[in-house]
């Protein structure tokens, strides 16, 4: 019997209509790329940090990153890293279903993958951690438009140092059918100009490739986006 990890934000962080959702991603998409400062002909990136608040506050920011994906016909592997927020999670926690469903269907989940770092002591099935977890979920719609057939490794990343999380990336690493996505928004409930100073902190981190810059309230992903720069 397949396991599917149900939507849990549809209707709240994003739309809950598949027309809708599907229409919505396309335009921020569409937007996204007639924005974009990178030519046509730019590589497709190995690895993207893309946020997770609602798309209405941060949809436009993903999409930034998610355009430039296409055309990325060889990715059939997503690798999709983000933080906990409502269960305490301690290494890595990987989800036991068989696929994750939004309004626009369900993704299957690299059941072989997902056994490779398994083999790993920081990782272990959580399926508490996923349940109400909208971190990754946010993604998915974005994802499925984007990639026509793909199985994702999905990891709520708890309290655990970068050479931890590097590991299972070195793991899932791949070549180019692999993507990494990792999940993070920036400061929070900061005035404006603490929240600008904090943000060009941990931008200058991500591009200098430290995750010992980042700062505690710097992202509130910053357990796997440490471990990205590690690797």
């Amino acid at each position: 019997m397949t396991s599917v990890r149900e939507a849990a934000v549809a209707g709240q962080f994003y739309p809950g209509n598949p027309g809708k959702l599907d229409a919505t991603v396309r335009r921020l998409l569409d937007e996204a790329s007639q924005n974009a400062v990178t030519g046509d002909d730019a590589p497709v990136p190995k690895a993207i940090i893309a946020p997770h608040a609602g798309y209405i506050y941060s949809g436009a920011v993903a999409a930034a990153a998610y355009a430039r994906l296409a055309p990325a016909a060889a990715i059939k592997r997503v690798v999709l890293l983000g933080p906990c927020h409502r269960v305490a999670v301690k290494g890595l926690a990987l989800s036991g279903a068989d696929a994750f469903a939004t309004p626009l269907g369900d993704v299957p989940v690299d059941k072989e993958a997902a056994a490779r770092v398994l083999e790993l002591p920081q990782v272990e099935v959580f399926d508490a951690a996923h349940t109400q977890e909208h971190s990754l979920e946010v993604h998915l719609p974005f994802l499925q438009v984007i990639l026509d057939d793909f199985a994702v490794v999905p990891l709520v990343v708890g309290e655990a140092p970068p050479e931890q999380v590097a590991e299972v990336l070195d793991a899932l690493w791949g070549g180019p059918e692999t993507l990494i996505v990792v999940s993070s928004d920036l400061s929070h409930y900061l005035d404006y100009d603490s929240a600008r100073k904090i943000d060009s902190e941990t931008c200058r981190a991500i591009e200098t490739l430290d995750p010992e810059a980042i700062s505690r309230d710097g992202a509130c992903g910053r357990f796997p986006v440490g471990g990205l720069l590690e690797i």
